[in-house]
């Protein structure tokens, strides 16, 4: 069975990623692509991160596979749309099904599946995809069996937990499946199917060193409102320190980057598992420099000490917002004041400390974005990035705000959930400013500057906000 992987993530397409150049791999297909094949399924990975559409759709033509998987996120929607539309125009393909998953697909399966898709991947893909692909495989007469046989086939695909499928018109939704509990037993990500060469230049033609990514555990047992838990809930599993030291020494010795990227929510979440890792690295010869993200609670001296011994540069601390009131609504359950502390004391000892700010949550005034100016103030974070609040189906801000939706005449085939805007405190425009008035007004109270700057970075500060008021 000829088995094709892919994602749709075109770097081309994306003005602002081609000037900050961070690109990362597709772990998820590559965790699926290497379970199919310890479990005897050979499969391709076209990696179109560097690649073209056209290109994709010329190798689907030209090797015709009898399962096109696609991951699909909120970046990568319209392109899937694209490609689920493609396969469906051309006889040649008509035999191929088209499976997709990842994070946008459980709250949006029966759109899918009228679009096109045969089958929706529900939740952790492993187990899923292995079951579906046997089915799959020993009926490769789906369409165009007898009737009993079609009835068989209905019925092994509906024992398959975690899937999502039309039969005669109607969404068929299966049980979820439990996620994996012992997530060591999961291979390494097949890297081997993907050319690094344009990653690992990119890095370092734009930034002076290359950089990889890794995974070390699935979930997040925390409850930002805005945080969509589609794939893995809110569970915390992990791999043992033993194997992610393993899998690093095996970066280290066959693509040489010069730093690695933890893709974890919260990497220092378990205190004890840190200083096994911190041993484990050392003790495999398999220190790589690498930065991670964090929160506030599950830092603490000692553990800043960790990181930085096991060969961490830089730890990115989750804040959103500098107003408590804010923090709150978002049930963060982390202090600001902490939040500040711990990205001094990150820097105080030698690791860049960078974080992250929401703009225009529900509720937030012009006060809150003051007190979130003076946060970065006294922090002064390495870097950090600013973003406007959007609502992501599935997700309790979703739900808070579903009825305050501003456009009901969003086609779901034209836009993504960054679309959606809904009623604020002030409209959207308004925060949009207001991420220029907050990178303009830290910049003039934390940079070395000359004297002669001040005045015209005032002058811009007074045009933001009051470009923020003709807005409300």
């Amino acid at each position: 069975m000829k088995i094709l992987f892919t994602h749709g993530y075109f770097l081309s397409e994306d003005p602002k990623e081609l000037q900050i150049m961070r690109p990362y791999v597709p772990l998820g297909i590559l965790y699926i692509s290497a379970f199919l094949e310890k479990n005897g399924y050979e499969n391709e990975v076209f990696d179109s991160t560097f690649s073209t559409l056209d290109k994709l759709k010329e190798k689907i033509l030209n090797t015709k596979p009898d399962a096109v998987a696609i991951y699909t996120n909120l970046m990568t929607k319209l392109n899937v749309l694209k490609i689920i539309k493609f396969i469906r125009s051309e006889n040649s393909l008509i035999n191929t099904k088209i499976i997709l998953g990842g994070p946008e697909v459980r709250n949006y399966a029966d759109n899918f599946l009228n679009y096109g898709a045969d089958f929706i991947v529900i939740g952790e893909g492993e187990e899923t995809t292995l079951e579906l692909i046997n089915v799959l495989s020993s009926h490769p007469e789906l369409d165009s069996g007898s009737h009993e046989m079609l009835n068989q086939v209905q019925h092994d695909l509906s024992s398959i937990k975690g899937i999502a499928y039309l039969d005669n018109g109607k969404v068929i939704t299966t049980a979820e499946r439990p996620l994996i509990k012992d997530v060591n037993t999961l291979p390494f990500p097949n890297r081997q199917k993907i050319d690094f060469t344009p990653y690992l230049d990119g890095w370092k033609t734009h930034h002076g060193y290359s950089m990889m990514s890794v995974n070390t555990m699935r979930g997040c047992p925390y409850t930002c409102k805005w945080c969509s838990r589609a794939v893995y809930g809110g569970t915390y599993r992990r791999r043992s320190p033993q194997l992610v030291a393993q899998e690093m020494k095996h970066i280290k010795q066959t693509y040489h980057p010069d730093m690695i990227w933890f893709v974890d929510d919260v990497f220092t979440i378990h205190h004890k598992w840190l200083t096994e890792f911190a041993e484990e690295v050392k003790k495999q010869d398999a220190v790589i420099p690498y930065e991670i993200i964090s929160r506030a609670d599950r830092l603490n001296e000692e553990v800043i000490k960790t990181l930085k011994a096991s060969g961490c540069f830089r730890v990115w601390v989750g804040a959103e917002s500098g107003s408590q009131k804010i923090i709150d609504a978002m049930d963060r359950r982390v202090d600001v004041m902490q939040t500040r502390q711990m990205i001094n004391l990150a820097k105080q000892h030698g690791l860049e400390a960078g974080t992250f700010i929401m703009l225009g949550y529900p509720g937030e005034t012009k006060e809150d974005i003051k007190e979130t100016i003076e946060h970065l103030v006294q922090s002064n974070p390495s870097q950090y990035t600013i973003t406007v609040a959007y609502p992501i189906k599935g997700t309790e801000l979703y739900n808070e705000v579903k009825n305050e939706f501003l456009d009901q005449r969003l086609e779901w085939e034209t836009s993504t959930d960054r679309d959606i805007d809904f009623k604020r405190t002030h409209p959207k425009q308004y925060y949009q400013y207001a991420i220029q008035w907050v990178m303009n007004e830290v910049y003039l109270k934390t940079k070395n500057k000359n004297l002669l700057k001040i005045p015209y970075l005032k002058l811009k500060s007074l045009k933001y906000q009051l470009q923020m008021e003709m807005s409300k």
